[in-house]
């Protein structure tokens, strides 16, 4: 009896020529680092070198963060990943009363530049790549991080790594929304503008869709999704006056890596492949890096359990091998303990050197595209590109991806998924070793790594000491003018913006100010 796929589509015990009938090689692969870009997107992928090893770290106090951050450098991770707390991805200060019990807890606190100074101290922002997980506040975390490298000496066509800036994911199943839609697409048109004029290396947005498979999307889902909304924010740019060529190849996606390892191939192989042709032949891109889907990816979050922690080594050892088959071009691997608590040096660590196997104790390096021609793996991939193609069309069926949010189709996609696979966990026949299958009868005691509770006080006195000690006619005036520059729709409000957080304002007063003139959203009736 066939098996079926995370997707739906049934897995044949055997695969051979009859698989691939009328399947042409050409169409359907090309060379690695030519359209469609099926076999990868550089032409040696890791024969060259071997991915970005980025490790995801952030918690308390900048002080802290930026202590791991170093153990991270020291131990070879080779790019740094922010991950940032609620408070600051939902733009309110640390002395917020709504931020009360959750400041530092799943990320750092950073509330004005001098957090973002401290965070990075020590660290020649020259030299390191850095991602930054934050998506509606991205553009204040951008010019934080471009005024410390300014201060550091370092110009900003120096600067190398990515903001996630996707709030359209955040509509479907994050739920780190601030503005409505509209604002929040002119807000990322503006990035884009911006950083092409003053930051040109930078990767201006990481179209994810690792949070909607967290959230229980399918891969097809997965990626069907994420593409639909990176179709939007092309859109949205291209309506801009930008030229695609001049902003596609700054574009990168955010995946996630689980444990069934061929259908995550078939899934990254179908998604480069759908990205080309849409690119090329939706919006006329001719620049070959406009048509790259390139991505990060991280290993599945949402796979990991707290009993038997210790499995987990071998969850995300797996899940990084998928990742690399199919051609990731930066991977984070989970730290064992995540399912308990924020992770310690040592779990840390041991995530690092799990990517540090792959890439230097094994064969998979050697060659590109190991599974190019593989009966299984190209039947995968025309199934999972399939079923992805018919979600997209659905997408454009009601309007595109913004109309079909405030439909509620994605999410209520995602959720019957993930309440088809709590039903058969529930009921034995998904197994997850050590929860419902395999168990102990009495977990192994573990000591995990807990946060300070007093930083939400920490982070008040400081913001005390700022206010006290800054030009508040200063601020009030860049305020003025950012409120100004939003209030239109011809201005970029990154370069007003950029000011009055030179000046010392807070990341929740210029959210707050954002808030008065654009609005806060709230989800629709179909949520």
């Amino acid at each position: 009896m066939a098996r079926e796929s995370e997707s739906g589509q049934p897995i044949e015990p055997v695969y051979g020529p009859e698989s691939l009938k009328d399947w042409d090689p050409e169409e359907k692969l090309g060379e690695p680092g030519a359209h469609p870009y099926t076999r990868g997107v550089y032409p040696s992928m890791y024969t060259g070198r071997p991915w970005t090893m980025r490790q995801y770290a952030g918690f308390g106090t900048a002080v802290e963060s930026n202590a791991r951050y170093k153990q991270l450098i020291a131990n070879g991770t080779m790019g740094l990943s922010v991950a940032f707390d609620l408070p600051t991805q939902m733009g309110h200060d640390s002395d917020a009363p709504i931020a009360h019990g959750e400041v530092g807890k799943v990320g750092v606190a950073i509330d004005s530049i001098d957090d973002m100074r401290v965070l990075f101290d020590g660290i020649p922002l020259d030299k390191v790549s850095t991602s930054m997980t934050i998506n509606a506040p991205a553009a204040l975390l951008l010019l934080l991080y471009q005024l410390v490298a300014e201060e550091q000496g370092v110009s900003a066509e120096k600067l190398t790594g990515t903001i996630q800036n996707d709030v359209l994911k955040e509509y479907i199943a994050r739920g780190t929304y601030i503005f409505p839609p509209k604002p929040s697409l002119r807000l990322i048109a503006d990035i884009f503008k911006y950083c092409r004029a003053e930051i040109p290396k930078w990767n201006t947005i990481s179209i994810s869709g690792y949070h909607m498979a967290e959230a229980g999307a399918t891969p097809a889902q997965e990626i069907a999704f994420t593409l639909a909304d990176g179709i939007q924010y092309v859109r949205t740019a291209v309506a801009a006056g930008m030229d695609v060529d001049d902003f596609a190849p700054r574009l990168s996606f955010f995946f996630v890596a689980r444990t069934t390892i061929l259908e995550e191939v078939a899934k990254f192989r179908a998604a480069r492949r759908i990205w080309a042709r849409v690119m090329k032949e939706e919006f006329g891109a001719r620049n070959p890096k406009s048509m790259m889907l390139r991505f990060h990816t991280q290993t599945a979050g949402v796979q990991l359990t707290a009993q038997q922690p210790e499995i987990n080594l071998v969850r995300v050892a797996v899940q990084g091998l998928a990742a690399v088959f199919g051609g990731t071009q930066s991977l984070h691997t989970n730290s064992y303990d995540e399912a308990i608590a924020l992770p310690t040096d040592k779990s840390a660590r041991l995530a690092l050197r799990t990517q540090q196997v792959l890439a230097y104790e094994t064969d998979v390096t050697a060659t590109v595209d190991p599974f190019a021609g593989s009966y299984v793996v190209e039947s995968m991939t025309d199934a999972v590109e399939a079923a992805a193609l018919d979600l997209m069309r659905q997408v454009e069926d009601r309007g595109g991806a913004v109309e079909a949010i405030e439909q509620g189709f994605q999410k209520s996609e995602i959720e019957r998924t993930a309440y088809r696979i709590a039903r058969e966990t529930d009921a034995g026949e998904r197994v997850v070793v050590g929860v419902n299958r395999f168990r102990l009868d009495e977990e192994e005691p573990y000591e995990p790594l807990r946060v300070d509770p007093t930083i939400g006080a920490q982070q008040a006195e400081r913001l005390e000491r700022l206010r006290a000690e800054r030009d508040q006619e200063a601020v009030d005036s860049a305020l003025a003018a950012l409120r100004e520059a939003a209030s239109g729709e011809s201005d970029n409000v990154l370069y007003p913006m950029r000011e009055a957080l030179r000046a010392r304002a807070t990341v929740g007063e210029v959210c707050h100010l954002l808030r008065e003139v654009w609005g806060a959203y709230v989800p629709s009736e179909n949520f």
